[in-house]
């Protein structure tokens, strides 16, 4: 990547249990300024090498067009940054494209915004808007998500703990994973790291201390089209 620049960003989020934006799924939008257009690319992305392959993919795909501007970003504090201007005048494309994603508080996710020169020139200020409206665009026509830190818990009761335990958990927007009916129920719960103490106080206490608590692994979850959908956590 030509002309890159690196920063560290300063901390979104202090953790993971506040939450941060990721893009799920990737998005294209294009706006038109001055009869050049611009095509902005967005895509997720977990390390710098998928980043650089996908804006080298990008360069091959428009192997036609004046510049493929580039930025992206990594990690749950956003602590890897670059960006690109690809010939543009330096500080009116990458930079701002970044700008766009820290503060959309983005992480884990890659733009490049292809220019087809239209024959007017936008000058320096026009160039940093059209780049920063191009990046909003393709972040727009991407699906973001926020992921959490959580917990996975078993509990187990007998049939007459079940209807407080079920209640308990729609109260407190605990999310049933999977539930078992035998001799006891046993289910699986996605619990909000934040709300582990309070949740295991408070799952005694409808029971009167007969619910079976079992703490499983930490995980990253999110709400996917109102379904959860469970990440293995980060190392």
């Amino acid at each position: 990547m030509a002309k890159n620049s690196s920063e560290k960003a300063k901390p979104v989020q202090e953790s993971l249990q506040e939450g941060y934006k990721i893009v799920y799924k990737g998005g294209e939008g294009e706006i038109v300024e001055k009869k050049s257009r611009f095509i902005a690319t967005v895509r997720p992305v977990e390390t710098e090498e998928e980043a650089v392959a996908f804006i080298n993919e990008m360069k091959k795909k428009y192997w036609d067009a004046r510049h493929n501007c580039s930025a992206f970003v990594l990690g749950e504090r956003q602590e890897i940054t670059r960006c690109s201007d690809d010939g543009e005048p330096a500080q009116t494309a990458g930079r701002p494209m970044l700008d766009v994603l820290l503060k959309e508080g983005i992480h884990n996710a890659a733009v490049v915004v292809t220019r087809y020169f239209g024959g007017v020139l936008l000058g320096t200020g026009g160039l940093v808007r059209a780049y920063q409206k191009a990046t909003q665009e393709g972040l727009a026509a991407s699906q973001i998500i926020e992921k959490k830190a959580g917990i996975l818990l078993e509990v187990g009761t007998d049939y007459n703990g079940i209807g407080k335990l079920q209640y308990l958990f729609g109260q407190e927007n605990i999310h049933i994973v999977n539930s078992e009916y035998g001799a006891d129920v046993m289910m699986q719960v996605l619990v909000p790291i934040e709300k582990k103490a309070d949740l295991e106080k408070k799952i005694t206490e409808q029971t009167s201390g007969n619910a079976r608590i079992s703490w499983g692994d930490e995980i990253e979850f999110a709400i996917v089209e109102k379904n959860v959908k469970i990440f293995t956590k980060s190392c």
